[in-house]
């Protein structure tokens, strides 16, 4: 009896247990969101099943007979593996950038809803003077807290002439309670304030919803900045914020309904997505709409070797046994030996 076993065939009998048993991790942690415990199970049984066609397909490339339905099977399954891959390996790299993306986007949020409110409210200007007068606005509170130049001095001055000739109207100018940085802050806006009051019709109402609204863009802009410029940031803090942002703006938007009358706006309640990663779904859409780059391209590629690789060496490198006499490592013919 010759059952030799010849080096290629060793390597691709290692190889292949290699490539997937680290498939079978991945996709039991992949398929956590889908099956929660029973992936551990489903992951296994998907590992064999692969191992199982692996063997087929090797041993009939070897009598020389077609593995074309084997090969079907193999892909049918290890779809379900690649998927569930990508899924774990893509979380698992990019959950960090995801939760970044996702404070990035409600930050932006709260910004996109004051112009909504902020378009909706009455002024005694139209919308280019308005325009024009709150971005005077700006500039005045960053130049009243220079710390060059603190205060209404000569530059401050300048801006306030402009909003004046503006509005037609002349503003009190006020002064710092304190010379302290809290105290020029405080300044600047009270400024702001007197120049809102000239030039809008709001009901008290309104007016504190204004107010609310614009401190939650400073304060959420402040926080996000601040978070993502940290290093030492834990998946937790993230999740915590955002939490409390998607709490927050909900609150104000419909707030904001109350006051104005749905007639007039109508509020559309948002949900965080970071409650979808580690979902298979969000995965995808992460990677291949939104942030679809080289590392994208990457787990791709690694995922396609755990999963199809192996299958396609075993095609290339197996060859036809004539003589039907020699071992493969998936396989067990037999030949009798002539002497």
């Amino acid at each position: 009896m010759n059952s030799r076993i010849t080096a290629t065939e060793l390597f691709l009998g290692v190889l292949a247990l290699l490539l997937v048993g680290v498939s079978f991790w991945q996709t039991w942690l992949g398929l956590g969101q889908i099956f929660g415990n029973a992936s551990l199970p489903v992951a296994l049984v998907l590992s064999l099943v692969m191992l199982f066609l692996i063997w087929k397909i090797s041993q009939k490339k070897k009598q020389g007979e077609s593995a074309g339905k084997f090969l079907r099977l193999y892909l049918f399954f290890a779809s379900f593996c690649f998927i569930a891959n990508f899924n774990a390996i893509y979380t698992k790299f990019q959950k960090e950038l995801i939760y970044k993306d996702e404070v990035k986007r409600l930050n932006a949020k709260f910004s996109a809803l004051q112009s909504e409110i902020d378009g909706l409210f009455v002024y005694t200007i139209d919308n280019n003077k308005k325009q024009e007068v709150l971005s005077l606005v700006d500039q005045l509170k960053l130049q009243i807290q220079d710390p060059a130049n603190k205060g209404i001095g000569p530059e401050s001055r300048a801006i306030i002439s402009r909003i004046e000739n503006i509005l037609g109207k002349k503003l009190t100018l006020l002064t710092p309670e304190t010379n302290t940085e809290e105290g020029y802050r405080d300044l600047s806006e009270r400024m702001e304030k007197q120049v809102y009051d000239m030039i809008s019709r709001l009901t008290p109402e309104q007016q504190e919803l204004k107010e609310k609204v614009g401190e939650a863009v400073v304060r959420w802009n402040e926080n996000t900045v601040q978070l993502l410029s940290s290093s030492k940031n834990s998946y937790n803090k993230f999740a915590i914020q955002i939490d409390q942002m998607v709490i927050e703006y909900n609150n104000l938007g419909k707030e904001a309904e109350q006051i104005l009358g749905k007639n007039k706006y109508k509020f559309k309640e948002i949900k965080s997505e970071a409650q979808e990663v580690g979902k298979i779904g969000y995965a995808f859409k992460h990677a291949f709409r939104d942030n679809f780059g080289i590392y994208t391209i990457v787990v791709l590629l690694g995922c396609i070797l755990l999963d199809f690789g192996i299958v396609y060496i075993v095609l290339l490198t197996t060859e036809e046994d004539k003589n039907n006499n020699r071992n493969n490592v998936f396989s067990k013919n037999r030949g009798k030996t002539i002497i």
